[in-house]
C-alpha cells in the first residue's frame, strides 16, 4: 500500500477497513507478552493456528509470517485459511514502510539493510560532513540529511526561508538546516538542559567553522549570522495557535525556572551524549526583528522530527489553523503517549491543563479527523498504541539471526509467573532494562529483575517449573509476532486519521517512507503545504 497515492475516498475506505480488521484481534492487539503464562495466552489461539505454527523455526516465522517482501515461501505443514488471511490481510492494509534506497551488506540472511550512505563506515554519513557528524549517532545522521533536505525543497516551493523546528532537542537537525542549508530557523523546546546543550553545540560549530575560515582565506562559510534561535518553551497541546505564535516571538534570557514540564517534547528518549568541553564561549542571538512571525513576509515551515505522543497532532493543529504556517514535515513516534478519550493521560505524560470544553473530542491526540471518529472500532488501546511503536525489521533480522535476544521476552513472562505467585497484586510491574539479558541464566536474570521490585531475593525457585516454561520459548517467540503482525496495522491508521484530518481541512498532504526503517522505525514524514491562491504550490517530491 503507498500511501502518495491514495484519493480521499480510498484513505477513508482504508481506514473503515483497518478498524474491521483490528476489531476481529483484540485478543491479540491488546495482549501482553509478559502474561503469556499468566494469562495462558497460547491456548488462546484457535487450535488449528497452535499446530501450524508451534514448530517453526526463527527463520521461518519470520520468512512466513512477517517479511512481507519474501517471495519463496514453503510451508511445512499446510495453514489454515484463517491465518493465511490474517496474515496476507496485516500485510496489505499497512502503507509500505521501505524507503527508495537500500543497500544490503554482510553475507548472513538475516544482516540488516543499510543506507548507502553508511556503506564504508556504519558510524558516519558520508553524506554529511564531518561538523555536522560530532555528537551524532548514525541513525540520527541518516534522519537530520534526509528531512534537511525536504524541509529545504519544502521551503524552496512555498518562498519561505523561515523554518520553526519544534521538539528540537540538542538542536542536530536545527544546525544541519541553519549552518548546513541556509535556513532561518527557530527551535523551540521544553527541556532546558537540552536547549544549554545545544546552545553548546552551536557554539562549538561556530567555532569550528572560524577555525576553517582562517586555514581557507576568501571561503565562503556560514558565519554567527546563520546562527539558529532557541526558545525554552513547551508546547502545550490544549494551547491555541495564538500561544504558540507568542511562544515564538518571547525574547528574553533562558533561566532554569522557565522550563517547561519535566516532559522532553521531541523524541522521549533523548540519546545521552557526553558533550566535548567548549573550547571558546559562545550564545547565540535570541533578538528577532521587531516584526517577529507577525508579517506575510515572515511565513515559515513547520517541522518535527519524531515528535513525541501529542506534539505531532499539537503541530498539525497548529498548521491548520496559524495563518503564518505555510507548510509542515511531520515524524512521529511513541504513539503510547498519545491521549485519547478513553485515556486522556497516558503514563509519563505532563497533564496539560483541561481544554475549556472538556467534553470536546477533537482536543485529543487520537482521533483527529472527524471521519476515523465516527467509524465502529476506531478505539486504540495503550497497549495497541504502544505495540505499533515497536520495530519489526529490527525483529525480523532477529528471527533470521537466531539471536540470543529473542529469550528475554520468555525470561520476562516467566518472571511473571514468579512475581504473581509472591505478590499478586504486583500485575505487569515495570522492571527497568536488564543489562545483556540475553546472556544471562534465568536464575540471575529473575534475581536481578526481583531486586529492582524489593521483593525478596532468596525466593525458592521450583527449577522444573522453569526448565518446563523456558522449554516454551519458541511459542511465546511466535505469539509475540503474530501481535507484530499488527503493529503496522495500527501505525496506518493513527497516520492515516491525520491525513484525513488535513483534507477535512482543505489541505492535501503525502505520507513519504522517508528513512530506512532498518536503521529508524518510525521513518513516515507526513508532509502538506497549504493552497496559496493563485496558482497553489504542489508537494515537493521525496528524495
Amino acid at each position: 500500500m503507498l500511501p502518495s497515492t491514495l484519493t480521499s475516498d480510498e484513505q477513508r475506505n482504508l481506514a473503515t477497513n483497518i478498524c474491521l480488521f483490528l476489531s476481529h484481534y483484540t485478543h491479540l492487539l491488546d495482549s501482553y507478552i509478559i502474561e503469556f503464562f499468566t494469562e495462558e495466552l497460547w491456548l488462546k489461539l484457535p487450535y488449528s493456528w497452535q499446530v501450524a505454527l508451534q514448530d517453526l523455526s526463527y527463520p521461518q516465522i519470520a520468512d512466513l509470517l512477517l517479511d512481507s517482501g519474501h517471495e519463496d515461501r514453503r510451508y511445512p505443514s499446510v495453514w489454515p485459511l484463517s491465518l493465511l488471511a490474517y496474515r496476507a490481510t496485516a500485510h496489505a492494509l499497512a502503507f509500505c514502510r521501505n524507503s527508495r534506497r537500500r543497500h544490503r551488506v554482510g553475507a548472513s540472511s538475516g544482516s540488516s539493510s543499510i543506507p548507502e550512505e553508511f556503506h564504508e563506515n556504519l558510524s558516519q554519513s558520508s553524506l554529511l560532513v564531518h561538523i555536522f557528524r560530532k555528537h551524532v549517532k548514525a541513525k540520527k545522521q541518516h534522519e537530520i540529511h534526509k528531512l534537511g533536505h525536504l524541509v529545504k525543497e519544502l521551503c524552496e516551493e512555498t518562498g519561505c526561508s523561515r523554518v520553526v523546528d519544534v521538539g528540537s532537542g540538542q538542536g542536530h537537525l536545527t544546525r544541519f538546516l541553519s549552518f548546513g542549508l541556509g535556513l532561518s530557523v527557530t527551535a523551540v523546546e521544553a527541556d532546558c538542559t537540552l536547549v544549554d546543550m545545544a546552545t553548546r553545540f552551536d557554539g562549538q560549530l561556530l567555532w569550528a567553522l572560524e577555525k576553517e575560515k582562517r586555514r581557507k582565506t576568501g571561503s565562503e562559510l556560514p558565519g554567527q549570522e546563520s546562527a539558529p534561535r532557541h526558545v525554552t518553551a513547551w508546547v502545550n497541546p490544549r494551547g491555541t495557535w495564538m500561544d504558540f505564535m507568542k511562544q515564538l516571538n518571547s525574547t528574553g534570557t533562558r533561566r532554569k525556572s522557565q522550563c517547561g514540564p519535566e516532559h522532553h517534547m521531541g523524541c522521549c528518549h533523548p540519546a545521552q551524549t557526553r558533550c566535548s568541553p567548549v573550547v571558546q564561549e559562545w550564545t547565540p542571538q535570541t533578538n528577532i526583528c521587531a516584526e517577529g512571525f507577525n508579517s506575510r513576509d515572515h511565513d515559515f515551515i513547520l517541522t518535527g522530527l519524531h515528535a513525541c505522543g501529542d506534539l505531532s497532532a499539537t503541530l498539525l493543529r497548529h498548521f491548520v489553523n496559524c495563518p503564518h504556517v505555510r507548510g509542515i514535515t511531520s515524524v512521529a513516534c511513541c504513539y503510547m503517549k498519545i491521549t485519547t478519550e478513553e485515556n486522556p493521560v497516558p503514563p509519563g505524560v505532563v497533564e496539560a491543563p483541561a481544554p475549556t470544553l472538556d467534553s470536546d473530542p477533537s482536543v485529543f491526540g487520537y482521533p483527529m479527523s472527524s471521519w476515523v471518529r465516527s467509524l465502529t472500532g476506531h478505539r486504540l488501546s495503550y497497549k495497541a498504541r504502544e505495540g505499533a511503536c515497536h520495530a519489526l525489521e529490527d525483529y525480523v533480522s532477529r528471527l533470521k539471526d537466531q539471536s540470543e535476544l529473542l529469550r528475554i521476552h520468555c525470561y520476562r513472562a516467566i518472571l511473571e509467573t514468579v512475581i504473581r505467585d509472591t505478590r499478586p497484586e504486583l500485575r505487569r510491574a515495570g522492571i527497568q532494562t536488564i543489562k545483556k539479558a540475553h546472556k544471562l541464566d534465568f536464575t540471575e536474570y529473575a534475581r536481578l529483575g526481583l531486586a529492582r521490585l524489593g521483593l525478596p531475593l532468596d525466593l525458592d525457585l521450583d527449577q522444573n517449573r522453569v526448565c518446563g516454561l523456558l522449554q516454551q520459548q519458541r511459542k511465546v517467540v511466535v505469539f509475540f509476532s503474530l501481535t507484530l503482525l499488527l503493529a503496522p496495522v495500527v501505525e496506518t491508521l493513527v497516520l492515516l486519521d491525520r491525513m484525513v484530518y488535513l483534507q477535512e481541512n482543505g489541505v492535501n498532504s503525502q505520507l513519504v517512507a522517508l528513512f530506512d526503517p532498518n536503521f529508524s522505525p518510525r521513518n513516515f514524514v507526513l508532509v502538506a503545504v497549504k493552497p496559496r491562491p493563485p496558482g497553489g504550490h504542489t508537494l515537493p517530491s521525496s528524495q
